[in-house]
């Protein structure tokens, strides 16, 4: 929970917690076709487990080198939700184009160029609505969690179209979220270039040099690996659901339950935030990362994937929250973008990297693989261990820390 000096909402523009609810909408609508029903759509037509990886993995390595970099234009321009009308109708632009690539390097080009484009759009949402959060006291779960809900939704209807029409219906769906990405970037909340030290806000400033903080990067780079985590799920369980005998429209519940109950962690952030400080649900996200992995070549039928997809509140709503106060508590507000794109820099290039070498350990390995992603996640929460000690208050205090998420 992040404190503010007045009630809540109060001076806020209004509508901003509805147009910002969207605004997570439609980018999710995006992510929950393309994350769980593209690999089916390139294994339809016959890329290898190795090309399926290489794909997959150049736009987020891609996105990684566009995004930061986009995001500190956004943070000197006079109105950030700018930079979305020019991400989503690129974006929108690379969809219609995979109609006519069915080969492996048209595709990758292709859909390394939507890497690209679409790279901005969510970091430039999160730091409005975390400037939202900041300036009136809002909360953050409350707006984050609609575009949770526009995931589940976009997997169950895609799930139930790839069923009854095929693999071909994952581009349609594509062109109708980005075409949604389109109209929300006209719709977005405009409230102002970030404010810039000493402007009156509603926080404390925050405290250190900000991204400058060893314990911040570490922090950062320890939730990357731990993220990364997730590539072998990503790219392959559905391909591998599906040979399971799964139909889609299970495949798609599947997903839903992962998102469900990420939701459901979101719906909770202010009690979880009264009662845990930031540290700790991180380092209970990364320890749920490894139990996830260690059990998920366990065949235990639907029943026993869809409690390990319910996991996923932990291994990633946990570790995102904590990490978004973390970036709260450290970063002053005029480096509120350049944070988010730091953030996702990490987190993109360690997936990158990770979904690349997913296609060959799938293909040496298979499902056995998910226990490469266990010690992969280990070592993530060893860092992320690393950097609680690394904070200053700490070693100016006697091991007391000052939690200003």
């Amino acid at each position: 929970m992040i404190p503010a000096q007045h009630s809540p909402g109060e001076g806020a523009p209004p509508r901003f917690r509805l147009l910002s609810a969207l605004s997570y909408c439609a980018p999710l609508l995006v992510n929950g076709v393309v994350l769980p029903f593209f690999p089916v759509w390139l294994a339809a037509h016959s890329f290898s487990d190795h090309e399926i990886g290489i794909i997959l993995a150049i736009p987020m390595v891609v996105r990684v080198l566009v995004a930061p970099v986009v995001a500190m234009i956004a943070d000197r321009l006079k109105e950030r939700a700018d930079v979305l009308l020019w991400s989503g109708g690129l974006s929108l632009l690379t969809a219609v184009a995979l109609y006519w690539t069915t080969t492996f390097w048209p595709v990758t080009i292709v859909f390394a160029l939507q890497g690209a484009t679409f790279a901005p759009y969510l970091p430039v949402v999160e730091s409005i609505v975390i400037s939202g959060v900041r300036r009136w006291g809002l909360d953050y779960g409350s707006m984050r969690v609609w575009g949770s809900i526009a995931f589940i939704v976009s997997t169950l209807v895609g799930g139930q179209l790839i069923s009854r029409w095929g693999g071909g219906m994952v581009l349609a769906v594509m062109v109708f979220g980005f075409g949604m990405t389109v109209v929300m970037a006209i719709f977005c909340p405009r409230i102002g270039p970030t404010r810039r030290r000493g402007q009156p806000i509603d926080l404390p400033a925050a405290t250190g040099s900000g991204l400058r903080e060893p314990h911040l990067l570490m922090l950062l780079i320890g939730v990357a690996i731990q993220q990364s985590s997730h590539a072998v799920l990503n790219a392959f369980s559905s391909i591998y659901w599906h040979q399971l005998g799964f139909s889609g429209t299970e495949v798609g519940l599947l997903w839903s339950a992962g998102v469900a109950s990420e939701v459901t962690v979101f719906f909770l952030s202010k009690r979880l935030n009264r009662r845990f400080d930031a540290w700790t649900l991180i380092r209970f996200g990364c320890a749920m990362s490894v139990c996830r992995w260690i059990l998920f070549p366990m065949n235990a039928g639907f029943a026993g994937f869809f409690l390990l997809q319910c996991f996923h509140g932990f291994t990633y709503a946990f570790v995102h929250t904590g990490v978004q106060r973390r970036i709260v508590a450290t970063v002053q507000e005029t480096r509120e973008s350049s944070a988010q794109g730091a953030y996702f820099f990490y987190v993109g290039m360690a997936m990158g990297l990770m979904t690349i070498a997913s296609g060959y350990l799938y293909a040496w390995l298979g499902v056995v693989s998910y226990y490469v992603m266990a010690l992969i996640a280990l070592s993530g929460l060893g860092l992320v261990i690393s950097a609680y000690y690394l904070q200053p208050q700490r070693l100016l205090s006697g091991g007391k820390t000052r939690e200003a998420a």
